[in-house]
């Protein structure tokens, strides 16, 4: 278990004010940047990487989009559009990693 920077998976910080306010619990990425077990702090809070998994784009739920702060899939992918511009198109097969987390318990 690590205890990294949130910036070196939070892409910027109104995701990572999401995160502290409990809207985001989970980010998927284009390749693994923690660990499982590896914690970090925001804002005084202590979160922790409960899993980290490669799967394919077209695995993701509604479920998964929610824990990524969008009403369901189809605003997910539209966000990620928004985001990446014109440079993403979305590939069912395209390997990403699934990145979750939760906050750490006082007891930890």
């Amino acid at each position: 278990m690590t205890q990294v920077d949130p910036e070196t998976l939070l892409p910027n910080e109104h995701v990572k004010q999401a995160v502290a306010a409990g809207e985001i619990t989970q980010m998927t990425r284009g390749q693994a940047y923690v660990d499982e077990g590896d914690t970090f702090d925001i804002d005084g809070d202590a979160f922790e990487v409960t899993s980290v998994e490669e799967i394919k784009l077209g695995d993701l739920t509604d479920a998964d989009a929610q824990r990524e702060g969008s009403a369901d899939l189809d605003a997910y992918k539209e966000r990620l559009v928004r985001v990446h511009g014109g440079d993403f198109e979305w590939n069912d097969d395209a390997d990403v990693v699934r990145h979750q987390f939760e906050p750490q318990s006082s007891e930890n």
